[in-house]
């Protein structure tokens, strides 16, 4: 039996209100970009909007995950299973 366990973060975020983020737009749009959170906005007290980073796009999928997957024996070589195909 495998149990296999997901442990989430859950961070507040930050959240201003309509008005204020107009007057520090310039501002808080640097502050985001440079913290990686994203922005809430508010009206009246209820979220319409968010501000977020953009995401840098990856230049290459390929090699996007090497070093993260270890190969384990031989994936190459055939296994001892005779398949229907082969009757």
């Amino acid at each position: 039996m495998t149990i296999v366990m997901t442990i989430v973060k859950e961070t507040a975020m930050k959240t201003i209100k309509a008005s204020e983020f107009k007057a520090k737009c310039l501002k808080l749009m640097d502050e985001v970009a440079e913290s990686g959170e994203t922005l809430v906005i508010t009206k009246n007290g209820k979220p319409v909007a968010e501000l977020s980073p953009v995401k840098k796009p990856v230049k290459s999928l390929f090699g996007a995950h090497k070093g993260l997957i270890k190969v384990k024996g031989d994936i190459i070589a055939p296994i001892d299973v005779e398949w229907d195909a082969d009757r």
